[in-house]
């Protein structure tokens, strides 16, 4: 069974449930042949920014980041990695491309499961094969191709 530690350092309405956060983990993690340990840190925008400029050196906030554990060999740690999301950025995302706030949050959490997993989207190809990955783990959901404009809500 995989775990989910979630840590709400921000809380605002439109934000999931703990079993929505882990059904989201979880489908992700479908292919993953282990069970694992992922945190999910929900964050304001000033710990979102901090977190960005030190570690990928780029200004201000954004919607997430994710951190890769790497366990030293003969170490049993089961821990994935973390996920730092920005609750205001994916309130504003969501809104600004007419999602729905909780398909918006299933994206960038799977998104980010993705990243932890090894996926990453640096050239065409990689971002090609992530996205079509996303595409296919959000279906399972009932969730749109979340790459697809949405004329209304």
């Amino acid at each position: 069974m995989n775990s989910v530690e979630i840590q709400t350092i921000f809380e605002s309405a439109g934000q999931p449930s703990e079993a929505q956060i882990q059904l989201w983990v979880n489908t992700a993690l479908e292919e993953f042949e282990q069970d694992t340990e992922i945190v999910v840190r929900i964050v304001d925008e000033s710990e979102s920014a901090e977190l960005n400029e030190q570690y990928r050196h780029k200004q201000g906030p954004t919607n997430i980041l994710s951190f890769p554990v790497e366990i030293p060999e003969g170490i049993d740690l089961n821990l994935l990695g973390d996920l730092v999301i920005c609750a205001p950025v994916l309130e504003k995302e969501a809104q600004q491309q007419n999602k729905l706030l909780a398909h918006h949050w299933a994206h960038i959490i799977m998104h980010g499961v993705l990243h932890l997993l090894g996926y990453d989207h640096l050239d065409d190809e990689q971002a090609e094969e992530m996205e079509s990955k996303e595409i296919a783990l959000l279906q399972q959901l009932n969730i749109p191709n979340p790459y697809q404009q949405v004329a209304e809500l």
